[in-house]
């Protein structure tokens, strides 16, 4: 068993409540039932294979990584054999829908196929591998988010693509296509990144026809806090898998959007370390200090700044948004239950729900307590807190 750093100032009663927490999702929860997926709870629908159930595998396996405990082995072992066929098939996911949330699950069989050697695991990232080849692109070469939103690029499918895409073709393909992901990330800083703020735009759409796009820059008009998250954690995780690669510009470079974005959303974080939905719009009335983008912030920094990517300097706001979380949004149900609240359900652009990506759109989704969308970004600053 790996050395477990624990949380310190007598935290210890934190770390337990959210290993029981880690706990009573793992037991109330299988691949056909996940007890953190409210999507899914709400609609009453059979849970379909997805990026949400991915990032809790994700935290699930660090935690087997770090504690060598093999109940977190086990359990991501037969969530994913729920999905998974002998055949490497996978149950619900349609390559054909073209959807970049549907490649982020994939990347965690990587790691178990390493641990278990079931060559159904292998059979499947080679599945989902081939969706990269049909997804439409902008001109420029980026992935279009989902085949439903022509000449849309959106931040969170860097993350939901790129780390899959990079550790296939560094294990798989000779390298082949990391020049790719380079410069889908390149184009990504030249059209969505804000000069002023050095913060992110949610979307962009290249044919500048959507309702909610500039006519003139074809972003979408705001700052939305999961969507930052989703894309320093994409940065991060490529860099990772990157740090052996002959690649010193391309590595230098992503490091600097890194470095310059960490330091753009250090200062717009609140005292009580969390950040706003709208991040750079602290005092719009109804904005709120939200719990899902904040623990991505935290988990992208702290593993940042552990792998040598981020200066030592950041990780006081790391952990500064962790333990605000764990101090404002980590409580009990009347149960006695973790509960984990201020999640942001849901929030995208166009669609039938004519989402404009304006200030009152970002500010009418759904905040929900106990979402994967918030729990699984936390356990991800979980397990980096305490390795």
């Amino acid at each position: 068993m790996k050395e477990l750093h624990h949380l310190t100032g007598g935290r210890e009663d934190t770390e337990k409540l959210l290993n029981d927490y880690v706990d009573y999702l793992m037991t109330h929860s299988d691949s056909g039932h996940p007890a953190w997926n409210l999507e899914v709870i709400r609609s009453g629908k059979e849970n379909r294979w997805n990026y949400i159930d991915g990032c809790m595998i994700t935290g699930i396996l660090r935690l087997y990584e770090i504690t060598g405990q093999e109940k977190y082995l086990k359990f991501a072992d037969d969530f994913s054999s729920g999905f998974i066929n002998d055949d490497g098939s996978i149950r619900t996911y349609d390559i054909d829908e073209k959807n970049l949330d549907n490649i982020n699950p994939a990347k965690n069989l990587f790691k178990l196929y390493d641990i278990t050697g079931k060559e159904k695991y292998l059979k499947a990232i080679k599945l989902v591998r081939s969706q990269i080849d049909k997804m439409p692109r902008t001109n420029e070469g980026n992935f279009w988010h989902k085949n439903i939103y022509p000449n849309q690029v959106w931040l969170d499918g860097l993350y939901m693509a790129q780390p899959f895409y990079i550790e296939y073709e560094k294990r798989f393909n000779d390298c082949k296509n990391i020049k790719d992901t380079y410069d889908q990330f390149c184009n990504v800083e030249k059209h969505m990144r804000d000069e002023k703020t050095g913060l992110y735009y949610h979307g962009y759409d290249e044919s500048r026809e959507m309702y909610w796009a500039d006519p003139e820059t074809g972003c979408s008009p705001n700052f939305w806090l999961r969507a930052e998250g989703w894309f320093i954690m994409s940065l991060v995780d490529v860099l990772e898998v990157m740090m052996d690669m002959d690649l010193p510009e391309e590595k230098e470079h992503l490091k600097k959007m890194l470095v310059d974005l960490t330091e753009a959303l250090s200062k717009y974080q609140d005292e009580s370390g969390l950040f706003h939905q709208l991040i750079a719009l602290p005092e719009v009335e109804g904005n709120y200090l939200e719990t899902s983008g904040t623990a991505l912030i935290s988990a992208a920094v702290l593993k940042g700044v552990r792998l040598g990517f981020i200066p030592e300097k950041y990780r006081s706001m790391a952990e500064k948004a962790f333990y605000g979380i764990i101090d404002k949004r980590l409580s009990k149900n009347d149960d006695g239950t973790p509960c984990v609240t201020g999640i942001c359900l849901v929030a995208g652009l166009g669609g039938a729900d004519h989402r404009d990506g304006s200030v009152g759109y970002y500010l009418s989704e759904p905040v929900v307590k106990n979402d994967a969308k918030g729990v699984g970004p936390l356990f991800l600053a979980y397990t980096e807190m305490i390795r």
